[in-house]
């Protein structure tokens, strides 16, 4: 069941139609661009270690797509689907994964640090926990400008045993800082079952000492995500008593998600069981809102079909674009790196 601290006069908004079908086409884009990456994978075409969140489609929509383009995003190694989510061109992402000029980092960043200024990702890191005191930093940054930006990191359970997690949560909650802590929990630190490295079950009960909103919810459930996330946003929105912009924060929204795939591409997985079909069918984020849908009447067979078809033929055209554009050039690194050397006039 949803937990809470405290309540408050926001309400909870609701999907209606347009929005539903918005979410769900996002969530196809995210799962059919995956699908085709981990194919890429095999073949040696998309390089370095890839971390798939398929299973985890619905936290990426519900989450980003409630967002604006100045509202900054912080993301970890299972980028992808925060990255696309966010607005990220598919074609860009699919050219930096694979090692291309045209990639959102020219090639040079791959799966694990997407980064696009436009859009407001500000950056995915490999190292678990290390966007939390970042995110920290532009929350602060936001509340020091006066505005009603907000700020989302996105983390999983393994990352709240590191000591920077109760670093940044103390500070952000001692400054009440327009700042979204979003985890999602799929159980397992890499390959370690949370109740293998705590006592502690809840991530919502780990931060319960900081006195400051926060919620358990079924990360397969995209009305009740979007329902709690929007919530939280329109709070840390909201203009304080100066009459600025800026609300109070921070807030902690823990997401009960499950990975189909393994850690990474090519893990045995032979630290947990297979899952059985039915279910899969029940913990499916995708598969949950168009029941949810068609039983509303909002969506047919040949909606569903038509959703699925144009996200496929999309990252196609990205597969494309990424192998018609250049492979990253070596040299760039060391333009991109900025220093000055010499005396002083």
């Amino acid at each position: 069941m949803p937990r809470t601290t405290r309540t408050g006069p926001a309400k909870s908004p609701e999907l209606d139609h347009p929005t539903t079908l918005a979410l769900l086409a996002t969530m196809w884009r995210i799962r059919c661009f995956e699908e085709r990456v981990a194919r890429l994978s095999r073949s040696l075409l998309v390089h370095g270690l890839i971390h798939l969140s398929i299973g985890g489609e619905g936290v990426a929509a519900a989450v980003c797509r409630q967002l604006r383009d100045d509202d900054a995003v912080y993301s970890g190694h299972r980028a992808h689907g925060h990255a696309l989510a966010k607005g990220a061109p598919m074609d860009r992402v699919m050219s930096e994964l694979m090692g291309r000029s045209d990639g959102l980092c020219r090639g040079l960043g791959g799966s694990m640090h997407l980064v696009d200024r436009e859009h407001g990702l500000l950056g995915a890191t490999g190292v678990v926990g290390g966007n939390l005191p970042l995110a920290a930093g532009d929350a602060l940054a936001a509340k020091l400008r006066g505005t009603d930006q907000v700020t989302v990191v996105f983390f999983g359970d393994g990352a709240v045993q590191g000591g920077y997690f109760h670093e940044t949560v103390n500070l952000a909650a001692l400054w009440e800082l327009p700042l979204i802590f979003v985890c999602e929990n799929n159980g397992f630190a890499e390959f370690t079952p949370r109740a293998a490295h705590t006592k502690v079950e809840r991530v919502c009960d780990v931060v319960a000492p900081y006195d400051f909103e926060r919620r358990t919810v079924d990360g397969s459930d995209v009305p009740a995500l979007w329902s709690a996330f929007g919530e939280y946003l329109a709070r840390a929105r909201a203009a304080d008593g100066s009459g600025r912009g800026g609300g109070r924060g921070p807030y902690l929204l823990e997401c009960l998600t499950h990975r189909l795939r393994g850690h990474y591409e090519g893990d045995p997985q032979a630290y947990r069981e297979a899952l059985a079909e039915a279910d899969w069918a029940r913990l499916d984020p995708l598969a949950r809102l168009q029941t949810d849908a068609r039983r509303r009447g909002w969506l047919g067979e040949d909606e569903v079909r038509s959703i699925e078809e144009a996200a496929r033929a999309e990252v196609e055209a990205a597969v494309r674009f990424a192998r018609a554009s250049p492979p990253a050039e070596p040299d760039a690194t060391a333009g991109l790196v900025y220093a000055r050397v010499g005396t002083q006039s």
